[in-house]
């Protein structure tokens, strides 16, 4: 989609002192934009100030390129993520395998409902130039660490409840995030493929290294 085509609102100012009001907004366009069209290219610096209803220059206030928005929204989607898999954690019944099985459909759910957010999360349309742009390493580096901690929680509570049998639960928990995202990104770019009805649980039952139900 291009600038030409963006939708836009008039917005009415903020008092003066909410400027982290108006950040928000410039996050939340930017993010609109991006379930809209699943494209970082649509996500402009002239795309964001017409959808958040402001003039360009304003967005320099916040934000000192397109990059720094993008890392915005990214970081607003893993801390979504972490809320979904924490709620469904919550949700769970009390025994470790039915939490770890929570936070792995959670996980999965979290994929297929938000298609471009998740594709931008892990670099499918977010590659910053690390040496062009405000984006730090430690800023790409850090992205993510709360909900694979958690992941990581939960599968070290299954070892030591004696449901799983892993010997390295940080390197397996790894795996299995890998295992998650590899089917998640599949199920998304290949949706006729006849995929097996129990295919979720064959991948987490072989990487959580679950013993027999």
């Amino acid at each position: 989609m291009s600038d030409d085509h963006t939708a836009t609102r008039t917005r009415i100012r903020n008092p003066r002192g909410e400027g982290a009001r108006l950040r928000d907004e410039i996050v939340a366009a930017a993010v609109t934009l991006l379930d809209e069209t699943g494209e970082e290219s649509a996500v402009t610096l002239r795309s964001v100030a017409r959808r958040a209803g402001i003039a360009a220059p304003s967005i320099y206030r916040h934000f000192p390129d397109q990059p720094a928005i993008m890392l915005a929204v990214v970081r607003k989607a893993f801390a979504e993520l972490d809320e979904q898999l924490r709620a469904a954690v919550d949700a769970a019944g009390p025994e470790p395998r039915e939490k770890l099985l929570a936070v792995c459909h959670g996980y999965l759910e979290f994929a297929r409902l938000r298609p471009g957010r998740y594709r931008t999360m892990f670099g499918g349309l977010w590659s910053p130039d690390l040496n062009e742009s405000s984006v730090t390493e430690n800023d790409v580096a850090t992205l993510g660490g709360a909900s694979m901690r958690l992941l990581g929680t939960a599968l070290e509570n299954c070892v030591a409840d004696g449901c799983a049998t892993s010997t390295d639960p940080a390197a397996d928990a790894v795996a299995l995030w890998l295992g998650l995202h590899g089917l998640a990104h599949q199920r998304a770019a290949a949706p006729s493929f006849p995929w097996p009805s129990d295919i979720a649980e064959r991948v987490i039952t072989t990487l959580a290294h679950f013993t027999d139900a």
